[in-house]
């Protein structure tokens, strides 16, 4: 793992691999083994969101590929992807209810 920034919604990650890997079983992977470790340490905070739902992640992702930059400017891409502007949440905010319980897939899929 190079990189790990996010929102209240998504993570971007930027990560190596070995072409021999499959990327499925790796985001599957990683799905799981942060889902146990996030309920085991923040127990509180995962039971007032996601009640005792089995569900943490969505069993979707989106994996690109690029070519032609540097990881260093891969990872200054990822940093910059900062949450919204107070603004930008007041905005949001105001037109559209905001979801958090059930809003996961299975962390297994």
């Amino acid at each position: 793992m190079l990189e790990v920034n996010g929102e209240e919604d998504h993570l971007h990650l930027l990560f190596g691999f070995y072409p021999q890997m499959q990327l499925s079983k790796f985001v599957n992977n990683l799905k799981t083994v942060s889902s146990i470790y996030i309920r085991k340490e923040f127990p509180e905070q995962v039971k007032r969101f996601y009640r005792d739902k089995p569900i943490f992640w969505h069993s979707t992702y989106f994996i690109a590929t690029c070519g032609g930059i540097t990881v260093e400017q891969l990872k200054q891409y990822v940093q910059q992807q900062d949450s919204p502007t107070d603004d930008e949440v007041m905005e949001r905010d105001s037109s559209r209810p905001r979801r958090r319980s059930g809003r996961g897939g299975d962390s297994h899929s």
